[in-house]
Order: C-alpha cells, then structure tokens, then sequence
C-alpha cells in the first residue's frame, strides 16, 4: 500500500479535476466506493434498502449488543447530485461500531429531483426514525443528524427546518462534516471553479436557482439560532470549504449553541472517508467522542 502522504497526494491532485458534468461526478464517487468502503468493521447487523416510504430507502447498520441504542441518521455527500448509501457503506458501518443504530438515507437526487425533494426526504427520514428506530433497539429520544459535503447541507438544514416548523422531534446533536452552509457566499468566492459547485446548485434549485439560493433551507447559515442542538464542525486545512466551517462556528457562538470546530490540518474535502489517512481515524474519534458527550 502506499503511505500516507502519497495518498494525500493524489487525493490533492484529483480534486483539481473536478467533474465536468453529473455523469462523470457519478462514476467518479462509484470508481472510487470500492477502495473507500474496504476492510468493513464487524457489526451486529446490516439491512441494506430499508423501505421508509415508497420511492425512499435507508441502508441501517445495528451495533452488536441488544441496546437501547443512540440513533444516527446519515446523509452522504455528492453534491446533491451524486451518491448513495453505497458510497458511504462503512462509514455507516462505523457508527454502529461505535453503538450506534445508523440510518444511512438514500435521498432523491437532483436535477431528475430538485429541491425540496432531497430535504423533504431528510425531514420525513427524522420523523419516521423517531418512530421505527426502536425495531432494531433503537433510542430515537437520543437521536443525532450528520452529513458530508451536500450531506452536511442538508443536516444542517433539516435541523433548522424542523426547529422552524416546531418540529416535536428535537436532535441531541448535529454533525457537520466539510458542508456548504451559505451557497451565495461559496459560489461568490470561489466562483464554482472547484467540483463544478454552480453547476451543482443549479441542477438541485432547478428553475428557481435565484430565487432560492439565499432560502434558509438551502443555506442554512441564515438561520442558525438559540436551541439548536450541539454542532460538531469538522473540516481540513487543504478544503476549499474551511471557511463554511469558522463561519458556522461563528455563528453558532453568536446564537450560544453549543459547538465544537475540529479543523485538520492539511486535510482535503472528502477525507473522513479515507481509512487509509491517519487523520481520518483520529477525526473520527473525536466526532465519536463529542456524540458521547451530548447523544
């Protein structure tokens, strides 16, 4: 295998070729799901394409042991255009290791589903959690939400959607791995040039891209508040997202939510993912650690 800093080099080198296209984004996080869900942990069970709903599944990963277990809803990334379940399969697998029942949430993709399918799904996965989690030892009145990239999006805004509507379902915490929190302000800096971001934008907000990139519901940094659960923020040094993560961080102070900024250095986006980087491990702990504390 080879060591550490030559993965981290080439990861580095491949996020200068972003996708041209959501085809090609596709493939990529398929060619890439083998290596990245390799030497799976041991668990108490998998149930893979759990129906929720007609049209909605859920990969759910039972810790060994028999519970009551802390709830986990997973939402991966790909941009909201992009992976699965699939993609993210031991990272689901690892929050079982760690006790706990993960619901890893096949959401509607964008542009054949555009907003708000993708968050709709994300609401209905929470409140239909609440209710079944306890079929596999479940606790659902310990239940967390977390996402990557666009997963971390819509984490993030499922938690402030539901605050919003008042929701009866409160989350004990949030985890907000490398994710766009205020979309404008991204695109603005970075002029969409990396992951073609603007392109991904587009296809999710369809026909009312404008009108929607400031809607709280896509960039969630506008309506961070009092009594939303506790954050934990992780992201590296090397991802052109860093600056979502202090400004979350920022804001969540501002608000007095409890929070934790966990910033990596020389890390790139999408790094939590690969085993085979020391600094994954250790991050992964640390995520593990804050949810001991508040889930």
């Amino acid at each position: 295998m080879a060591n550490e800093a030559d993965i981290l080099q080439r990861v580095k080198e491949g996020m200068k070729q972003p996708a041209k296209d959501i085809p090609s984004l596709r493939k990529f996080i398929d060619r890439n799901s083998k290596a990245l869900n390799a030497v799976p942990p041991e668990i108490g069970a998998f149930h893979e394409a759990v129906e929720l709903r007609p049209g909605l599944t859920a990969d759910i990963s039972v810790p060994k042991g028999t519970g009551p277990f802390p709830v986990v809803i997973y939402l991966h990334g790909g941009g909201w255009v992009a992976g699965s379940p699939q993609s993210h399969r031991k990272l689901g697998m690892q929050f079982a290791e760690q006790g706990y029942l993960a619901i890893n949430l096949d959401y509607r993709l964008a542009p054949e589903n555009p907003f708000p399918a993708g968050l709709d799904d994300c609401i209905f996965a929470a409140e239909w959690a609440a209710a079944n989690a306890n079929r596999w030892g479940g606790d659902a009145s310990r239940m967390a939400i977390g996402g990557d990239s666009a997963g971390g999006n819509l984490a993030a805004a499922t938690i402030v959607e539901m605050a919003a509507r008042n929701s009866p379902i409160k989350f004990k915490a949030g985890l907000l791995i490398y994710g766009l929190y205020d979309v404008p302000a991204v695109i603005a800096r970075e002029k969409g040039a990396e992951f073609g971001l603007g392109m991904m934008a587009r296809a999710y907000l369809g026909d009312r891209y404008d009108a929607l990139l400031g809607d709280p519901r896509v960039s969630p940094l506008k309506a961070v508040q009092a009594g939303l659960p506790a954050q934990y923020i992780l992201c590296g040094t090397a991802d052109f997202l860093v600056k979502e993560s202090h400004s979350m961080a920022e804001a969540c102070k501002a608000a007095g939510v409890q929070h934790e900024l966990d910033i990596v250095p020389d890390m790139p986006h999408g790094f939590i993912q690969i085993w085979m980087l020391s600094a994954a491990g250790a991050a992964q702990q640390r995520m593990f650690e804050f949810m001991r504390k508040w889930v």
